[in-house]
């Protein structure tokens, strides 16, 4: 989709998670590209920093809190983008969580919260935005998951089947809503150096970086790139596809 609509005005952008990290740079790609942007993220100070950056650098752009896994707060961003920037033409799913523990170490809750953030607040966005992205006949859907919901994770087995989870409900969407005008893909990032990877043990770190054949993890901008190749009309192809970059991780 181009950052400008049939009426010339910004493309309206949510981007969840975009306090930090991966979503903060995809929030700024966008912005400087030409979408007018719902900085969404649990802590309402980040967000507004990080919109506050946009707007300084010349780009349209708000910062709202609230919790993706939470009905009332999905709500209430969508309703504050739809405010702030029409009716929006282009999700991008990043809220994420990081959690590591061996598999017979999990509690529920543990898993409940993985799965709450990942994939019902992936459903509950796409939920708010789908409706009028169909009424509109256009509009684009991109879903951040991961290269470990595709090999796995030793001591990621919840995130890696919550990512698992976003891979498949990509796939399913397209096929329901190709046809109607709306593109949904997803990214998957390998390793990227973002604070969400910090948190994760140094030994964790180290055995990831060995096996990665470039050697190296990747920059939140990268990624950035690649959810913005999607996003355009460049991308028109590509439907359910899930785009790896992942370092060689995985290859497809």
């Amino acid at each position: 989709m181009s950052a400008e609509n049939f009426a010339h005005k910004p493309v309206s952008a949510i981007v969840t998670g975009a306090g930090s990290g991966i979503g903060k740079a995809i929030a700024e790609r966008l912005a400087a590209d030409g979408y007018a942007v719902l900085v969404n993220d649990l802590s309402a100070e980040r967000a507004e920093a990080v919109a506050a950056g946009i707007r300084n650098s010349g780009g349209l752009a708000r910062g709202f809190a609230g919790d993706v896994s939470n009905e009332a707060d999905v709500a209430a961003i969508h309703a504050a983008a739809v405010a702030a920037h029409g009716e929006v033409g282009l999700m991008v799913n990043n809220a994420g969580i990081a959690h590591q523990a061996l598999f017979v170490n999990l509690k529920v809750a543990d898993f409940d919260r993985m799965f709450a953030v990942h994939v019902r607040g992936n459903f509950l966005m796409t939920s708010a935005v789908l409706p009028a992205m169909l009424a509109a006949g256009h509009g684009v859907i991109v879903n951040i998951a991961s290269q470990l919901g595709q090999i796995g994770g030793i001591e990621l087995v919840h995130y890696s089947g919550a990512k698992a989870a976003i891979i498949g409900m990509t796939k399913a969407l397209a096929r329901e809503v190709s046809s109607r005008g709306v593109r949904v893909n997803a990214v998957a990032p390998g390793p990227i150096n973002t604070p969400l990877v910090m948190e994760l043990s140094d030994d964790w770190r180290a055995r990831k970086r060995s096996e990665l054949p470039l050697g190296r993890f990747g920059e939140p901008e990268e990624v950035a790139a690649t959810v913005a190749f999607l996003a355009s009309d460049a991308a028109s192809l590509f439907v359910g596809q899930t785009l790896g970059p992942n370092s060689g991780d995985v290859m497809l």
